[in-house]
């Protein structure tokens, strides 16, 4: 199971989701959008946003940060204990 976590440097929403990630130990890889335009395409292709963080847990696209949204999809992938 995989975590991308698609965000720019300047996103203070994009920290906290990173942040939160760390803070539980969650391997994720992250996408600088704001300096990558292959990643910027890809989190548009599969989210239909331009706006970010978008955060991909497995199939599962969380456009924002929605932290409940966030820990319940790695509750359900097993990533973090229930």
């Amino acid at each position: 199971m995989s975590v991308i976590l698609y965000a720019t440097e300047t996103c203070p929403y994009c920290h906290m989701a990173r942040e939160f990630l760390e803070g539980l130990s969650v391997d994720f890889e992250l996408k600088d959008v704001g300096k990558d335009e292959a990643a910027a395409r890809e989190m548009m292709d599969k989210s239909g946003q331009m706006g970010v963080p978008v955060i991909e847990v497995g199939d599962l696209i969380i456009v924002g940060f929605d932290r409940g949204a966030l820990e319940k999809a790695l509750k359900d992938a097993g990533l973090i204990a229930r």
